[in-house]
């Protein structure tokens, strides 16, 4: 999800070492940049980006028009550090021609300007080498393309497209080739699963906002542009295919924590709602659509903060909300720790500390419909005490936001990012693991019809609960686990199997067990693991890569689509566990502005989806120590 021994680096870089701040009771003043010889281990590159991205003449600019809000004075103004997320593009439209537009009328167009390079820490026009080609005429909103499934995990999160729902043949996977490839605008990461309809794919982009490419050329009917980057997956309104009058919705959340419906045939946006007021609040798991309800999952970015001995950590929590998808107006709000954080201790730097924290929803909800409820996972406590709350499942009533039951995984865990670093004032008590749940929860069937809910977490563990009363009905050590995983963004099931890809990356911790990187089968009955493909380490030296399973896998036509930290997407038999296919995606694609352009690590819930016979692919995630790359890649079998 959030957490990795770059990401702790990056974000003492990004986060703490910030101009205008306090001294610090070390005797370093908050104007001093990290050695390289700390505990985190950081890259002269990173620190020379750092060093210059504080020389930019933005700098001052944003000083004078925006730090007034964004350095803490205004609660639901985002802070600098959630800006930093966006792309150069994305914050000069948003000061320009968006929501900023009135509070930086003071300064000129070039102003604006060097504000979003230095927000966004390179030269307009760096990361966006190129724009997605319109489409040249306008593409026919296809009413008979009905979306089989609608949400990110399919159905109930089991993440399985039969062959009849992805129009694939069973036996035609192995001879699946690139139709055509698509370099995302401004990014250097792809996080958000797209969603095939109406003869339309549509996908978030690092960028911000979402796009609506044809499925056959890739050409772009309409963009939609959004505050922040849009990581989660789509959800789409369902129609009867012979509904001449159907007006569907999409529906995702942005990386500021707004959630949105928008229409699908023309892009014009029809509600927006902030999901909660934090300024640090982010939506990271997609929507969960049920009938004309929304379910957001809301998590925080908080935990980065605390690397700040001054900042006062942590008063965010974790959330689900309920949405009336016609009109926008929230229904309910469950918040995973039913009271507000109070004061709980002062720090060596004597700043306030705050819990009970955290317990943040970082995937996408599991719907239960017979049940009436729907299953989260949560994080790690931000800032002690630790509660009951933490690395835990939770049953929530689809009616009325109740919770029915919790099921902690793990006691004891509260963990920031100021737990590895030289700045450790704000360290909760428990120091970590930081071993919550990333991955979306599923809801499966055993071969003898008993449904079992099934959670993966970062500790390498899988734990299977009776969905009646969330008691434990069996649990197995999958992998190692590690702040990247483990179990990281999403499991898949079928036939009676649960699949389970396990990432295990160098994290810098040291572990009593050796690392089992690649994808595992289990019995969903009990547990046992059937069998065990080990990713192939083919890195060969390459910077940020690694081998072994990040990003959430899929079940298409009865074969298991696994992309790797090492850029290859393999194609599994359910069976056994053989690689039948694979594709490097690292190597260069023509894409359809006639640019080179290549894939990097997968990562994220981006995971592999099929219809209509096509087959898209999202590769690259240029954050937490993997490669980066921009190829969005459809498939087909030729």
């Amino acid at each position: 999800m959030k957490n990795s021994s770059l990401l702790i680096v990056a974000m003492a870089l990004l986060f703490v070492w910030q101009m205008n701040k306090p001294a610090r009771t070390d005797g370093a003043t908050s104007h001093d940049v990290p050695t390289a010889d700390e505990k985190t281990v950081g890259t002269q590159a990173i620190m020379d980006q750092w060093a210059a991205r504080l020389a930019m003449p933005g700098k001052a600019h944003y000083d004078k028009a925006c730090a007034t809000c964004h350095e803490g004075q205004l609660a639901k103004a985002p802070h600098r550090e959630m800006l930093y997320l966006q792309t150069p593009e994305a914050i000069f439209s948003s000061v320009s021609e968006g929501i900023m537009m009135t509070q930086a009328a003071s300064l000129s167009d070039q102003e604006r300007r060097e504000v979003a390079e230095f927000l966004g820490g390179q030269p307009m026009g760096t990361s966006t080498l190129t724009k997605i080609p319109k489409c040249d005429q306008a593409v026919k909103f296809a009413l008979d393309d009905v979306p089989i499934q609608n949400n990110w995990g399919a159905n109930s999160n089991q993440r399985s497209w039969s062959a009849w729902q992805s129009g694939v043949a069973e036996d035609a996977v192995e001879r699946l080739q690139p139709l055509w490839a698509v370099e995302m605008p401004g990014a250097n990461r792809l996080r958000s699963q797209p969603m095939f309809a109406a003869g339309l794919l549509y996908v978030g982009g690092h960028g911000g906002g979402v796009h609506a490419l044809d499925q056959l050329t890739g050409c772009e009917a309409w963009h939609f542009q959004t505050v922040g980057e849009v990581r989660t997956g789509i959800s789409i309104d369902p129609w009867d295919s012979d509904d001449s009058k159907a007006e569907p919705r999409i529906y995702f959340g942005d990386t500021i924590g707004n959630v949105y419906a928008v229409d699908a045939k023309s892009g014009q946006l029809i509600w927006r709602d902030r999901a909660d007021g934090h300024p640090n609040a982010t939506i990271t798991g997609a929507p969960t659509l049920h009938g004309e309800v929304l379910y957001v999952p809301v998590s925080s970015l908080e935990v980065q903060l605390a690397v700040d001995p001054t900042y006062e950590c942590c008063t965010g929590r974790g959330s689900v909300v309920a949405y009336d998808v016609v009109s926008g107006q929230r229904l309910w709000k469950t918040y995973t720790i039913p009271d507000a954080p109070i004061v709980q201790s002062v720090n060596a730097a004597g700043t306030d500390m705050y819990g009970p924290s955290g317990s943040t929803v970082w995937n996408s909800p599991t719907i239960d419909a017979a049940r009436n409820q729907l299953y989260v996972g949560t994080g790690e406590n931000m800032s002690s005490p630790a509660d009951h709350t933490s690395d835990a499942i939770f049953a929530i009533d689809l009616s009325s936001g109740k919770v029915n039951w919790i099921y902690q995984a793990l006691a004891g865990d509260a963990w920031n990012t100021a737990c590895d670093t030289r700045t450790p004032q704000s360290c909760p008590e428990e120091d970590g693991p930081d071993f919550d749940f990333g991955a979306g929860t599923l809801l499966t069937t055993t071969d003898s019809g008993r449904e079992l809910v099934v959670g993966g977490q970062k500790s390498g563990d899988v734990h299977a609960l009776d969905p009646e009363t969330g008691e434990l009905v069996w649990t197995t050590r999958v992998g190692r686990g590690g702040i990247q995983g483990g179990v990281h963004f999403g499991m898949a099931a079928n036939n009676g199997k649960i699949f389970v890809p396990i990432s295990d990356g160098p994290d810098g911790r040291e572990y009593s067990m050796p690392a089992r990187p690649g994808l595992h089968a289990l019995d969903a009955a009990t547990g046992e693991i059937l069998w065990y493909s080990p990713a192939p380490n083919v890195c060969n030296g390459r910077n940020f890569c690694d081998p072994g399973i990040g990003q959430a896998i899929s079940v298409i036509s009865g074969k298991i689509f696994a992309g790797g930290m090492d850029g290859v997407l393999r194609v599994h038999d359910e069976n056994s566990g053989e690689v039948l296919y694979q594709i490097d995606t690292t190597e260069s694609f023509v894409s359809v502005s006639g640019q080179v352009t290549r894939g990097g690590s997968f990562g994220g819930g981006s995971g592999v989806t099929a219809k209509n016979g096509l087959v898209v692919v999202s590769s690259g995630y240029g954050l937490y120590n993997h490669m980066p790359g921009n190829l969005l890649l459809m498939m087909s079998v030729q």
